[in-house]
C-alpha cells in the first residue's frame, strides 16, 4: 500500500484522453495541448499553471507542481509523448519522494542538536528548533531578526548533516567573519579545513571542508563552482540575490541547482515586493512559486507587478510549505539575557593600513634615542595611537558596510568609535541614513538635538565617540555596535548602557568589530573579547578605584607588547632592505 497521497497515484491507463502532454527543455516545463475545457480548468485552478492561447497549459517542472499536474491527469487523461514518458516517470517518483518527505517532517522531532565531536557550541532552544527545521527542509529560508544567530544554526546544520564540502558565500565584509566562525564552532578537534576563494580568475581549489566565496566574485567562477561536487550551499544574506537578470543571480541559481541542501539566510523578509521575494526564493528553489510570470499574476496586482496583493497569505504560504523559517526577538525573548555581546571579525584595507604606518619608523628612532622611562612611555603611547587610528580608518568602510545592513533590517544603532578621523569616514559613508552625532566636538545645544532626534526616531543611527558616551540615555536603540575599541572595559560597558538601561524589557545587542591585523588583536585580549561568542567579561558593575588601577596597568603591559611586536617587524623590513642592496 502506497503511503504517498491519493493524488500522487498514477493516472487511469484509459482508451479516452483529453490531450496531450510533452516536455519542453528549454522552458523546463509539461506543455498540456487539449481540449479548451481542460487547460481552461487548469489556468483557473492551479497558480504554476501558465499557458496564453486557448488549448495550452503549462506548469513548470518542479516537484511540488507535478502533483498538481498528476491530480489534475486522475480527473482528465493526457497522453503522453513517447519520448517523454520516462521523463514523467522519473519526475512522478521525485515528486512522491518529496511528499513523503513532507509528511514526515510534519512528524519529526521539532528540535535537535549538532555531535559534540562535530560541532563545539551550545544552541539555545529556538536554535535548536531551527536546526531541526533545516534538517527537515532542505531548501529553506532561514529568516530569523537580526541578531538571533543565523550563522551558528547553519553551522549547526553542516555538522548536524555532515553534508561537506560547503560552499558559503557571503557579502565581502564578512568573509572573515564566517571563517573564525566555521573554525570555531565546526570540527572541534581542530582537523577542519577552510579555503577562502580569492579573485575572478579561477584556479584549482585545494581541497577543504568549507570553501567561503564572497558575491562579487562569483561571475569570475561561473563555469567552476556549479560542477564542484559541493555537498551544501549556505547564501547567507541572501537579499544581495533580489534582483534577477544579473550574472551574480545567474551564477547563484547554477550554484544553487548542483546540490541538495541549499540553505539561505537573511534577517530582512522582503515580502512587500513580490520580484524581490520570487528572486530570492528561486535560488532556493527553482519555480517552487512558479515562473514569474504566474506568480505576478496570482500573488501580485496583475502582471509583472511587483506587489504582493496579501503578504500574510504569502508568508504563511512560505512557512506551511518548509520554505522559510523566521523569528523575532520578541518572540523568543525569555530565552535571551539582557544584554548581548558578539565578536564579529570585518575586513580592513591591508594598503590603507601600510600608508597610515609609514611615520612609524620616525618613532622607533625616537624611542630608541629615548632618555628616561617617562620619556620611553610617552613615545610608546604615540606609536600605539597611532597604530589604533590606522586601523581604524582601515576598517571603517567595512564597518560602515555592517552597520548599513543592520539599518536597513530595521535595527537602532549606536555606533561607537574613538578617532574623529573614524567618525568622518563614517559620516561620508552612512551618509544616506542622516546620522546624528555626539563626538566631543558638539556644544550642549547640538548635543542635546542629536538625543532628541534619535530618541523621537527622527534618525536610526547615532554615532558617538566611546569617551562621549557618560550620562547618556539613548535607550531606543537596539544595537551598539564598536567600531574602535578602548584599552578600558569599564568605557565599554557604560557605552553598552547608554542603550541597555534599567526597566528596559528587550535584549540590547552588542557588535565588537574587530579586524585581523592592526591593534585590534592586543586590545581584544586586553577586553577579553576571544573568551567566546557571548562574553560577559566586562563586568556590569561601576569599577571601583582599585580595578581603575589594576586595568590601566594591564593596558600598560599591551601597549608595550604592541610596541614590541612592531619594532620587530620594522627590524625585519629593515634587515631585508638592507640584504637586498
Amino acid at each position: 500500500m502506497n503511503k504517498y497521497p491519493p493524488y500522487l497515484e498514477s493516472p487511469p491507463d484509459e482508451a479516452v484522453t483529453y490531450g496531450t502532454l510533452s516536455y519542453n527543455k528549454r522552458s523546463r516545463c509539461w506543455t498540456i495541448k487539449g481540449e479548451p475545457y481542460v487547460t481552461e480548468l487548469a489556468k483557473r485552478l492551479f497558480p504554476g499553471c501558465d499557458g496564453r492561447g486557448r488549448g495550452v497549459a503549462r506548469f513548470t517542472a518542479h516537484r511540488r507542481i507535478i502533483g498538481d499536474l498528476n491530480w489534475l491527469m486522475l480527473r482528465y487523461p493526457l497522453e503522453i509523448k513517447e519520448a517523454d514518458k520516462a521523463r514523467w516517470e522519473s519526475a512522478l517518483a521525485d515528486a512522491r519522494e518529496y511528499a513523503l518527505k513532507r509528511i514526515a517532517a510534519l512528524s519529526a522531532p521539532q528540535y535537535a542538536v549538532p555531535p559534540a565531536d562535530a560541532f563545539g557550541g551550545v544552541l539555545m532552544e529556538f536554535q535548536k528548533a531551527g536546526l531541526a527545521f533545516m534538517l527537515n527542509n532542505r531548501r529553506c529560508l532561514l529568516a530569523d531578526e537580526m541578531g538571533l544567530g543565523k550563522t551558528v544554526q547553519a553551522l549547526a546544520f553542516l555538522a548536524a548533516s555532515a553534508e561537506l564540502p560547503a560552499l558559503i558565500i557571503v557579502p565581502p565584509h564578512l568573509v572573515r567573519n564566517w571563517e573564525s566562525e566555521c573554525e570555531r564552532f565546526l570540527k572541534p578537534d581542530g582537523s577542519l579545513r577552510v579555503h577562502i576563494i580569492r579573485g575572478l580568475k579561477p584556479y584549482t581549489l585545494p581541497e577543504a571542508d568549507v570553501y567561503i566565496v564572497h558575491y562579487l566574485l562569483l561571475r569570475g567562477w561561473k563555469h567552476v563552482l556549479p560542477d564542484s561536487g559541493f555537498r551544501s550551499i549556505i547564501f547567507d544574506e541572501i537579499q544581495e540575490l533580489r534582483h534577477g537578470g544579473t550574472e551574480k543571480y545567474s551564477v547563484a541559481s547554477l550554484i544553487a541547482e548542483s546540490s541538495e541542501n541549499v540553505i539561505g539566510l537573511s534577517g530582512t523578509p522582503i515580502y512587500n515586493t513580490g520580484g524581490e521575494i520570487w528572486n530570492v526564493v528561486n535560488i532556493l528553489d527553482y519555480h517552487c512559486l512558479g515562473d514569474w510570470e504566474s506568480f505576478s499574476r496570482e500573488w501580485c496586482y496583475g502582471y509583472n507587478s511587483r506587489i504582493v496583493a496579501k503578504p500574510e497569505l504569502l508568508g504563511e504560504h512560505l512557512r506551511r510549505e518548509g520554505l522559510m523559517l523566521r523569528r523575532t526577538k520578541d518572540e523568543v525573548l525569555s530565552e535571551l539575557p539582557p544584554k548581548r555581546r558578539l565578536v564579529q571579525y570585518i575586513d580592513f584595507d591591508d594598503k590603507v593600513y601600510a600608508e597610515l604606518m609609514k611615520p612609524m619608523s620616525e618613532r622607533f628612532e625616537w624611542l630608541n634615542n629615548a632618555q628616561t622611562a617617562s620619556e620611553k612611555a610617552l613615545i610608546e603611547d604615540q606609536i600605539c595611537q597611532l597604530q589604533r587610528q590606522a586601523t581604524g580608518i582601515a576598517k571603517a568602510p567595512y564597518v560602515a558596510a555592517f552597520v548599513s545592513a543592520l539599518l536597513d533590517a530595521g535595527e537602532k544603532v549606536l555606533l561607537m568609535a574613538h578617532h574623529h578621523s573614524v567618525m568622518d569616514i563614517y559620516k561620508k559613508e552612512l551618509k544616506q541614513y542622516k546620522p546624528v552625532f555626539i563626538t566631543g566636538r558638539e556644544t550642549d545645544s547640538q548635543k542635546a538635538a542629536s538625543v532628541d532626534s534619535f530618541m523621537n526616531g527622527k534618525t536610526e543611527l547615532c554615532i558617538v565617540s566611546l569617551r562621549s558616551a557618560s550620562g547618556l540615555n539613548l535607550q531606543r536603540a537596539s544595537c551598539v555596535v564598536f567600531g574602535e575599541l578602548d584599552w578600558s572595559p569599564a568605557v565599554h560597558s557604560q557605552a553598552e548602557d547608554r542603550a541597555h538601561r534599567i526597566g528596559q524589557k528587550d535584549s540590547v545587542l552588542c557588535y565588537y568589530l574587530v579586524s585581523p591585523a592592526g591593534s585590534d588583536s592586543e586590545m581584544q585580549d586586553a577586553l577579553g573579547l576571544k573568551v567566546s561568542q557571548f562574553i560577559s567579561l566586562m563586568g556590569d558593575e561601576v569599577p571601583d578605584r582599585q580595578d581603575e588601577l589594576l586595568a590601566q596597568s594591564e593596558a600598560r603591559e599591551h601597549i608595550k607588547n604592541i610596541v614590541k611586536k612592531l619594532e620587530k617587524e620594522y627590524l625585519d623590513i629593515n634587515k631585508t632592505h638592507a640584504h637586498n642592496d
